[in-house]
């Protein structure tokens, strides 16, 4: 993987995309992970599960990028999870309040439930 490259894995788990990001959400991976994700979208997924294990660092870009699936989503009528987030990450999304914006979960099992 490459400085600044992101690495997302897609999975389908019935009708839900489960992507699963890898590496860090900075201003340089940010577009790219986002291209990836509406590509998705603009294929007509509108069920969207973000599973964050292995996502160390989320900067301000990477906040964004969550909060415009969020939206697109939203005018689909679509739905968003974001599960297994580590301490680092969550520490960044409560402290900008991200933890009341976006729906999170603990784990991929109950994120799905959710759905």
């Amino acid at each position: 993987m490459m400085e600044g490259m992101v690495d997302v894995k897609e999975e389908k788990k019935g009708d839900v995309l489960v992507l699963k990001f890898k590496g860090r959400l900075d201003a340089i991976s940010s577009p790219a992970a986002e291209k990836k994700v509406f590509e998705s979208i603009n294929n007509g997924q509108t069920k969207l599960l973000l599973d964050f294990t292995g996502v160390d660092y989320l900067s301000s870009a990477g906040m964004r990028m969550l909060l415009s699936i969020t939206k697109k989503l939203k005018a689909l009528s679509g739905k968003l999870v974001v599960c297994s987030i580590t301490t680092n990450v969550m520490d960044v999304l409560k402290m900008s309040g991200f933890d009341h914006v976006l729906e999170l979960s603990k784990n991929e099992e109950d994120a799905l439930r959710k759905f």
